[in-house]
């Protein structure tokens, strides 16, 4: 493949996407540490890969997935973290992405699992500055251009408007009824995350449904269990927690006719 082709195949959109929110928003805050924090997550993801790669004996070393792994960590994990609890939440990631798998493919978003382990091993924060959340609210444009390509580019629409749409119906009427810290939910940074997620996670090929309704039901369950779990408990897992249940949902149902 050819670097013109990949820049315009969906891994080259994401990678292109991710790069630029990096640089953006560490210049936005006047702070290196982000894209220091990049090219250590970006180097570990393609070392791992490449050995992963070269144990599988694979035809194709390009690890370009481990690339968009390790940016997406990388703009998710507060800058505060040390560069050793990256590059671990990283090789999580990567090493979910071989060893949970189905068919050849990972059966969660190597992303999400890495970030979600490094909460509960590390006890790591997560800002989501690349995903603009301390930044002026008019960036959240950015997030809605890329995210809007990306999407349509990997024929994800009705997946990301069932997970948008549920969650902001849920949240309002939970803010309505008092339950949880909804109100929060819907503003800054938390509606950063969700937007971030939703558009760059949630629509991950190898783990998400192709056919429409299965999109849509894939994306009702991930923003359903993610409300649920932040009505209940609260936190910065919620958004992984049910995007994690959505996947586990998908390989279920490709893998057991019988369920449903």
């Amino acid at each position: 493949m050819t670097l013109q082709k990949w820049m315009k195949s969906p891994k080259g959109y994401v990678a292109m996407a991710m790069t630029a929110y990096l640089v953006i928003a560490s210049i936005a805050v006047f702070d290196i540490k982000g894209i220091i924090h990049g090219l250590v997550a970006v180097g570990v993801a393609m070392i791992v890969d490449v050995l992963f790669g070269l144990v599988n004996r694979k035809k194709r070393m390009l690890p370009d997935g481990a690339i968009i792994t390790g940016l997406i960590v990388a703009l998710i994990l507060s800058t505060s973290a040390s560069w050793v609890v990256v590059a671990a939440t990283v090789i999580l990631a990567i090493v979910s992405k071989y060893v949970l798998v189905s068919r050849n493919k990972p059966i969660f978003n190597p992303a999400a699992m890495g970030l979600l382990l490094s909460v509960l091993i590390f006890g790591t924060g997560e800002s989501w500055w690349g995903a603009f959340g301390d930044l002026p609210v008019w960036m959240i444009a950015l997030l809605l251009i890329g995210g809007y390509a990306i999407t349509g580019r990997v024929n994800k629409f009705p997946q990301i408007f069932s997970f948008l749409g549920t969650y902001f119906v849920l949240l309002s009427l939970m803010g309505l009824f008092h339950t949880g810290d909804a109100g929060n939910a819907l503003r800054a940074p938390f509606i950063n995350a969700v937007l971030f997620c939703g558009f760059f996670m949630v629509t991950d090929l190898p783990t998400s449904p192709a056919k429409t309704k299965d999109q849509l039901v894939f994306g009702v369950l991930a923003s359903v269990v993610g409300a649920l779990v932040y009505g209940l408990f609260g936190g910065l897992m919620y958004l992984f927690i049910g995007l994690l249940c959505a996947n586990l949902y998908h390989f279920l149902r490709t893998r057991y006719t019988f369920f449903l």
